[in-house]
């Protein structure tokens, strides 16, 4: 692959799923990277997970959310199509930040939902982006991308930034924890879940 413009650095990353290449661009926050997991060749249509930075999820396996499920369920798609691109956005918390991500867990622990949790912390409920992602996208040459969400805004806000997109729902497996969690971002924030 030619140089990519922005991009600081890559290397090789062998995972339990394969072996991917990992770049590291620069992030909205200047102490954080954004980072573009890719495996195969970078033609046609792309499968393509834009996936927010989640400690408590992707690291310690927290079942209070869908998020560590969700990145390797990606990964292993990615694997299993032999081509693909997760973006790692470092937005914790919907861009609040770990800290008020655990004091938004405390809340929730009181009988506040998700949504009701950001705001009485002073947040809106959501404050991520994807422009970072959209910019790190077009630098690896990609303007088709199968998008494996269930957030309705995520396929908004890429086609508003020139990409064609498709998407392919990415579905959880709801526990006891995080039921209420889904069902309030189906209800609360337009995510196209279904839970019986």
């Amino acid at each position: 692959m030619s140089k990519i413009e922005d991009c600081l650095v890559d290397a090789r990353m062998p995972t339990k799923f394969g072996t991917f290449q990992l770049f590291a661009f620069p992030g909205d926050d200047e102490t954080k990277e954004d980072l573009a997991l890719v495996m195969g060749k970078i033609e046609g249509r792309m499968l393509v997970r834009v996936h927010s930075e989640c400690f408590t999820g992707d690291v310690l396996h927290s079942m209070r959310c869908d998020c560590g499920e969700q990145l390797d369920l990606a990964m292993e798609r990615i694997a299993k199509e032999g081509k693909g691109i997760i973006v790692y956005s470092r937005q914790e918390g919907r861009g609040i930040g770990l800290v008020n991500k655990l004091k938004a867990y405390n809340l929730q622990d009181e009988g506040l939902d998700t949504v009701e949790a950001n705001i009485a912390l002073g947040f809106n409920a959501e404050l991520r982006n994807y422009k970072n992602a959209a910019k790190i996208l077009k630098n690896l040459g990609v303007n088709k991308i199968n998008l494996m969400t269930n957030n309705p805004s995520k396929v908004e806000d890429l086609t508003d930034e020139g990409f064609d997109v498709t998407q392919t729902k990415h579905l959880p497996n709801p526990n006891e924890e995080n039921i209420e969690y889904l069902k309030t971002k189906a209800k609360k924030m337009r995510h196209d879940i279904s839970i019986d």
